[in-house]
């Protein structure tokens, strides 16, 4: 087997990134590849729907975390997607052969080692295939503690999964990483990026504009249609993106806030490690929001538009706050 570590992390893609990079020589932690990417984001895109709800996001697309390091230090990658997939199988298996690791978007339902209850049609789950013996592949799935099996038909329809965001047998990995990568100046320049795409202030559907406006479509349906389905539904559909759909709102904030902490010890800046314990208490009132919304959904408290709306707007006065003085560093 090629020479691997496998670690478990908080999301797939800077998982798998950093485990790739890392395996190649460049140490690398999740939060540094995700700070690096400069992927937080919070975005409401109504005109996007999602099994009939509109979209709504805490990072930037798939695959813009990947495209983000490559963007901060130089790493260059081999990026593959195939008509066929049959081509694409046998693209994998040629370079395993070579004893390259092989990163792989799927479609996580059709993953045979992922429990019942963790499925759902997702087509942007990362993972690793690290080994090749006959038609079972070892597979590293940060998702996971430990490595897995799969059968190639399963990892062959989980290639070429169908729908959304299909991943058309995409595979990838480092073609080439600098020799010498200065993380420091890399991550002020990731820092001061995504402090100007958090802020957006021409585009008032992301960042902490777009938490305020989450905020008034709450409380606007509450008015209208009062506690009934439409407004139950839209609520279970903003904490399910939150929480089980990637590291969701506050999970990503405090991936991020381990990225601050980290730039702060490699730059000696106290300004980042202050940062980083603000934007872990902005994490917390997003998992506040979580709660108080599902009770109210569930009956467990009486619905309250007007409560949900203040901890969003206190959700984006904290965001605010922080990205103020991060762009400045």
């Amino acid at each position: 087997m090629t020479s691997y570590t496998h670690r478990q992390s908080a999301h797939c893609e800077s998982g798998v990134v950093a485990n790739m990079l890392s395996s190649r020589g460049l140490a690398m932690s999740e939060p540094m590849a995700f700070g690096l990417s400069a992927s937080l984001i919070f975005a409401y895109l109504p005109m996007v729907k999602m099994a009939g709800q509109p979209m709504i996001a805490y990072r930037m697309l798939p695959g813009s975390i990947i495209r983000g390091v490559s963007r901060a230090i130089g790493v260059e990658w081999e990026d593959m997607k195939f008509g066929s997939a049959d081509a694409g199988m046998q693209a994998m298996d040629d370079a395993l052969e070579r004893g390259e690791i092989v990163g792989a978007q799927t479609g996580i339902y059709w993953l045979p080692y992922v429990p019942d209850d963790m499925r759902f049609h997702f087509n942007a789950h990362n993972l690793v295939i690290v080994d090749r013996e006959g038609d079972q592949y070892t597979i590293s799935d940060p998702v996971f503690p430990d490595l897995n099996v799969c059968d190639a038909a399963s990892l062959r329809k989980a290639r070429f999964a169908k729908g959304v965001m299909a991943p058309k047998g995409r595979i990838y990995w480092p073609k080439s990483i600098p020799d010498n990568v200065d993380l420091g100046p890399a991550c002020l320049r990731a820092i001061r990026r995504n402090a100007k795409l958090i802020r957006a202030p021409m585009a008032p559907m992301i960042g902490v504009q777009g938490i305020r406006m989450v905020g008034r479509k709450i409380r606007s349906m509450e008015k209208k249609q009062g506690d009934g389905p439409a407004l139950r539904a839209f609520l279970g559909h903003i904490v399910r993106m939150q929480e089980e759909i990637g590291t969701g709102g506050a999970g990503f904030r405090f991936v991020y806030a381990a990225f601050l902490e980290e730039a702060a010890e490699l730059l000696g800046d106290d300004r980042l490690s202050q940062a980083s314990k603000e934007l872990t208490d902005a994490g917390d009132e997003w998992r506040r929001f979580a709660l108080a919304a599902v009770k109210m959904c569930r009956d467990r408290k009486p619905m309250d538009g007007g409560e949900l709306q203040a901890i969003l707007n206190t959700i984006a006065d904290r965001e605010a706050a922080v990205w103020k003085k991060l762009r400045k560093i």
